[in-house]
């Protein structure tokens, strides 16, 4: 069952609710999502819905098809590599721009955001763990100087989104992520561009290889 939530009415306030379902796996890749079942949960107009999807197509987590309308979108393994080898490369050459050792400023900031990013993951907080981890990685990769590389990371986050999903309640898996978060901020302070790009990349493989795994299992079945 879907958990209610507190909106205004406003199409923005509907994108972050179902954006939220998604994240938290409550929508399911591909889920059709239905515009009188939307207009049942949401009292809002029939354009507002519509434009609620559109939204989310933009962003790239739903996709909309002629007669079949519009469906939490589904990554085939293919996407799911083709969409992780860009990620990667991003990453890798924002990590190898970031002037080091880093500002103590940057390394305060990090550190305050893994904290909370932590105390998330111990109390079990989905949306929080969710949130912090991403503000933790655009802020590291903001100082790279570049606000287009960082515009284009941000968009493949989004894109790998239906990917991210299975980790937010993996014990096993936020324990790794938030490992990998304390040895960023060493590299970061020690000035090893090479560890913290190497970083950068094997953080995102422990989601990209569970994700794989479950497709094609269920691809053979």
């Amino acid at each position: 069952m879907l958990n209610s939530f507190d909106y205004g009415g406003k199409e923005a306030d509907i994108v972050r609710a179902l954006e939220e379902d998604i994240i938290f796996g409550r929508l399911a890749p591909g889920t059709r999502l239905v515009e009188d079942a939307l207009l049942a949960r949401f009292p809002v107009s029939r354009h507002a819905i519509r434009q609620a999807l559109y939204q989310l197509e933009r962003l790239g987590i739903v996709t909309r098809e002629r007669n079949k309308g519009a469906m939490v979108r589904l990554l085939s393994p293919r996407e799911v590599r083709q969409i992780y080898e860009v990620r990667e490369m991003l990453q890798r050459q924002a990590a190898l721009m970031i002037r080091l050792p880093a500002a103590d400023a940057l390394i305060a900031e990090l550190a305050e955001i893994h904290q909370t990013y932590s105390s998330h993951i111990d109390s079990g907080y989905l949306r929080g763990i969710h949130e912090a981890n991403d503000r933790f990685h655009l802020t590291m990769f903001s100082a790279c100087g570049n606000a287009y590389l960082v515009s284009s990371i941000e968009h493949y986050m989004r894109l790998s989104l239906p990917v991210r999903a299975n980790s937010l309640a993996d014990r096993d898996k936020l324990e790794i992520s938030r490992q990998h978060h304390l040895m960023m901020i060493e590299a970061l302070k020690r000035g090893d561009n090479w560890v913290l790009a190497q970083l950068c990349i094997d953080h995102l493989q422990p989601s990209k290889d569970f994700y794989l795994r479950e497709i094609e299992a269920e691809a053979a079945e």
